[in-house]
């Protein structure tokens, strides 16, 4: 039996299988080394039936997690998911390699994520290239969850959302100034709370107004991620992974076009591919 783990900063997917067949799955917050320590981690594990009625089943896991990208912070996360895994061999890279291997299996490619943060690398088919873009949510992130939440939280708290969509969010969310501010600077898992908001962007998906605000963003992501990396690597094909891509293809598409580029393939959740990938 083995599992596959795909998380980024918000979210964890877990699918376990057997001979190929999914057997269970779950989701779980996110498991970013950098952002929750072990004690977190181990309280997240325990709080799931599934996890623990196959912890004992399951003898290798193979973890693609935002924030393991060291060896040290790969070891560590290991290590503890090893005290909940007993009998389990762990394997953890980062996300961008899990979104790699999803998007080109064994190919190469230029791979972007889009999710609950932002980053973009090529893959040779083994291995993404080493790049510096991953600054997380305070420095990066443009064009993710992350980065739209920030942007619309600054803008409703400058009161700058048209009158409809000002209201519509003060109803949905009842925060306020200190509220928001407190979350996002003195409590824990702030970049979980910003990501969090991209629900308004899916619940008001025809919005003109919150589209111009992704299209601007997805400029922001070519500008800073994909087009210096396709300099590097041109001609070569170009996916993308996660749910902002995902769900709004139509727009990352056009970006696309705007530069004259053509986006192969948008894999909204990877951890299809990946279980598909390690149980084949």
């Amino acid at each position: 039996m083995i599992a596959v783990v795909y998380s980024g900063s918000k979210t964890a997917f877990w699918k376990i299988a057997r001979d190929g067949k999914t057997i269970a799955e779950c989701t779980m917050p996110g498991i970013n080394p950098c952002f929750n320590d072990q004690k977190t981690i181990l309280q997240y594990l325990n709080k799931k039936t599934t996890l623990v009625n196959h912890a004992e089943s399951i003898k290798k896991i193979y973890v693609f997690a935002a924030g393991a990208s060291s060896d040290e912070r790969r070891d560590e996360l290991a290590q503890t998911l090893g005290m909940f895994f007993r009998y389990s061999k762990i394997s953890v890279k980062d996300d961008l390699y899990g979104a790699a291997l999803s998007a080109c299996f064994n190919n190469s490619g230029i791979v972007g994520i889009l999710g609950s943060g932002a980053n973009c690398a090529y893959f040779d088919g083994k291995k993404p290239e080493k790049n510096n873009y991953g600054l997380g949510y305070v420095f990066g992130d443009e064009g993710s969850a992350n980065y739209l939440g920030k942007i619309i939280l600054k803008r409703f708290l400058q009161k700058k959302l048209p009158a409809e969509l000002q209201k519509e969010f003060e109803l949905k969310y009842n925060l306020d100034r200190p509220q928001i501010l407190e979350r996002v600077y003195k409590k824990p898992m702030a970049q979980q709370f910003l990501s969090s908001f991209f629900d308004f962007f899916l619940e008001n998906r025809e919005n003109k107004y919150l589209l111009e605000l992704i299209d601007h963003s997805f400029e922001l992501y070519f500008q800073t991620y994909l087009l210096p990396t396709v300099q590097l690597h041109p001609g070569t094909e170009i996916h993308f992974v996660g749910l902002v891509a995902g769900n709004f293809q139509d727009q990352l598409r056009a970006t696309a076009k705007k530069h004259g580029l053509k986006i192969t393939s948008i894999t909204k959740e990877p951890i299809y591919n990946l279980l598909n990938y390690y149980s084949n």
